[in-house]
């Protein structure tokens, strides 16, 4: 018995010190991952989708809020996809290329200040600084790409469907579901709440598009009246009443709603 107590003291066991430092050098890996780094395309692609989204969509909802005719709404879209493609990508790269540029002046100006250390350490940090870097073009091509994919969305929804209030539900539909992954995928990716950054994408989306056609329907029935009773002075006075109109007058048929009809086309 007492040789068996001995035997089990003096006994060793391997542990697999591999598998731990493997497991230890994982978990610091993940614990000291910078996520702040990824801020430069991730702002930029999180941003333009957005963008893309909310602004096409909100383009084709107001437009379609005076005209209903698909070929309309699908041009508007697409017009605003390339502008706002290249707009997204120019002002993208303007705004980081000045912070690099700013970044740029201010390490040279600590360069200057620690010129008397040691030269190794200075090397060392210049790697460091010149990867924390933004970077314009890869900024600005995730800008223009995010947007174009953003835009996509109400576009591809509209094409095939001719009813217009079924068109614009499914408008709306695909537009809030699209908000609403590309929140939880900025979430994701910089590893913050996906649940309140969903929401916050979502509400703002359906604050800007419902801006938007209000504000559009409401200017066009301004508009639409306006120019009904315009039309109306003219029936009466056989002339319009300020001669800029004049020439414009001379070529139409003072009749019914001239002027409102011609501006509704």
């Amino acid at each position: 018995m007492a040789s068996n107590q001995t035997s089990l003291h003096d006994a060793k066991f391997s542990i697999p010190v591999h598998d731990v430092e493997q497991q230890t050098s994982l978990e610091l890996k993940e614990k000291d991952f910078d996520y702040s780094k990824r801020s430069q395309w991730l702002r930029a692609a999180v941003l333009g989708a957005n963008d893309g989204l909310v602004s096409t969509a909100s383009l084709m909802m107001g437009v379609g809020a005076v005209k209903q005719d698909i070929k309309v709404m699908i041009l508007t879209g697409f017009a605003g996809l390339v502008a706002g493609a290249c707009s997204m990508a120019i002002g993208e790269f303007v705004s980081v290329y000045s912070q690099l540029d700013i970044e740029v002046a201010q390490m040279k100006r600590e360069k200057r200040r620690v010129a008397g250390e040691d030269q190794d350490q200075e090397k060392e940090e210049d790697g460091d600084e010149k990867e924390s870097l933004p970077n314009p073009a890869q900024a600005a091509a995730a800008s223009a790409l995010a947007f174009s994919i953003g835009a996509m969305v109400p576009l591809l929804a509209a094409s095939f469907i001719r009813d217009y209030k079924v068109r614009i539900g499914v408008v709306i539909g695909a537009v809030s579901l699209a908000l609403v992954v590309f929140g939880w995928l900025g979430a994701a990716l910089g590893r913050a709440p996906a649940a309140r950054s969903s929401v916050r994408v979502l509400v703002g989306g359906w604050l800007a598009m419902a801006v938007t056609f209000g504000l559009t329907k409401l200017i066009a029935s301004s508009v639409r009246e306006i120019l009904h009773q315009f039309d109306s002075l003219i029936v009466v006075t056989g002339s319009p009443p300020d001669s800029v109109f004049s020439c414009c007058a001379s070529n139409c048929n003072p009749s019914g709603s001239t002027w409102a009809s011609l501006l509704m086309r």
